[in-house]
């Protein structure tokens, strides 16, 4: 029998679970260690550690604290791991708990975290997904049903103190030039809702004044949102501290590439088996920087896609130069607007590419002054026919279906 190593109780608050943690810090206890070569299973939290509920209402997501998140089980120590190795992560399997079979999308407002396409989506939205083994399906989006890819949104290892400083020096120096921007361009230490593991007393006060957030990728991994990080899937992380300090979590029932709606994908609460290996002294022997990893061997089969391109010209038809985030924000809303001749409102489209396994792909970016991207979306999700005709799309929804929506107050 595989041990559970941590275990994570949803009627219990993360914050109370010693062996969850929701910042970076590299002092940092560790939750518990393990030997090179054992397996083990750790359960998560959702990454909102319970805020968002199964019902119709969208005000959990408008309202939710978003400088709380993400809450992490870990770290774990693996013995003889040092700065400079590589920890070798292999994904044996993935699940959701058993007593919370469903996950949710949202939209967050503009003013609280807002998202890719927030500009076009200001106001909170969410949908609730159901999960029926490997496939799910949604009240809030009729008409779609397909396999899900489940991944941990966020793993990563602990850094060592020069990095964590470099870290909120460089996102601070990016903050100062827009301080009053919204949503802001990062998320400074906060130390007020810092859960530091079981860290007390002032050195965990010490530790959440400069505890980096949870919320981007970075050097030695984070939340890096790859769907690709699925059962079988294999991770090398870069080492800066000893004991390597793995945490997981943020863990996706399926998502789109992109996560282009922030509470993006299908979150849900799980576990993971997993497995740790060393490559002692890995990152100079193979010149590793951020993580490398090979993808899992077992994906959701969907052959038939209808691509959509976007370039980089602004929505008021203003030129960009070689642009690919705009390229793809471009080819998400032409999808979109595709979805709603079906008879999709604009934020069920929007919804159903952060959860559904669409694709992502820069195309080009050497043809001056457009950068090309283009999202594939399969069309064997749909349970009717969505490609072009020359009869013209058949409506499937009347516009009586939506997703909740919350106003800001």
């Amino acid at each position: 029998m595989t041990d559970t190593l941590i275990k994570v109780d949803l009627n219990q608050a993360a914050t109370d679970n010693e062996q969850v943690h929701n910042r970076w810090h590299p002092d940092i206890p560790m939750a518990c260690w393990v030997n090179p070569g054992d397996d083990f299973i750790l359960e998560t939290y959702d990454w909102t550690g319970g805020a968002i509920k199964n019902n119709d209402d969208a005000s959990d997501v408008r309202d939710v604290d978003l400088s709380t998140v993400h809450y992490l089980s870990g770290p774990v120590g693996v013995k003889g791991a040092q700065p400079g190795d590589l920890l070798i992560v292999e994904l044996l399997d993935i699940g959701a708990k058993q007593d919370m079979l469903w996950g949710f999308n949202g939209f967050f407002s503009k003013n609280n975290g807002g998202g890719f396409l927030t500009d076009h989506f200001p106001s909170a939205q969410k949908s609730i997904w159901d999960f029926e083994g490997m496939f799910t399906k949604s009240r809030h989006i009729p008409g779609v049903r397909f396999a899900g890819l489940i991944h941990p949104g966020l793993i990563g290892c602990l850094p060592d103190h020069k990095m964590l400083a470099d870290w909120n020096k460089r996102e601070q120096a990016l903050i100062d030039t827009n301080p009053t921007r919204v949503p802001p361009l990062a998320n400074p230490p906060f130390a007020s809702t810092a859960h530091m593991g079981k860290m007390k007393g002032e050195a965990r006060d010490l530790a959440a004044a400069t505890g980096a957030r949870t919320v981007p990728p970075r050097e030695h991994g984070g939340n890096c949102d790859i769907k690709d990080l699925s059962r079988g899937s294999k991770i090398f992380f870069p080492v800066y501290v000893d004991g390597a300090g793995l945490s997981v979590g943020d863990l996706h029932f399926s998502q789109g590439d992109g996560e282009i709606t922030f509470c993006g994908a299908i979150e849900m609460a799980g576990w993971v088996h997993m497995k740790v290996e060393l490559i002692k002294g890995g990152m100079a022997k193979y010149g590793i920087k951020n993580p490398i990893f090979k993808p899992s061997p077992i994906v959701p089969t969907y052959n038939n896609y209808l691509i959509f391109e976007g370039i980089s010209v602004d929505d008021d038809g203003k030129q960009h130069y070689l642009d690919v985030n705009l390229a793809y924000k471009q080819a998400c809303l032409n999808a979109i607007n595709y979805l709603t001749k079906f008879g999709y409102s604009p934020a069920q489209g929007y919804s159903l590419l952060g959860s559904a396994p669409v694709q992502g792909h820069i195309s080009g970016v050497v043809d001056i002054p457009n950068a090309c991207a283009t999202l594939w979306l399969p069309t064997d999700i749909f349970e009717f026919d969505i490609n072009p005709s020359a009869s013209g799309p058949t409506k499937f929804l009347d516009g009586s279906i939506d997703l909740p929506i919350a106003y800001d107050k």
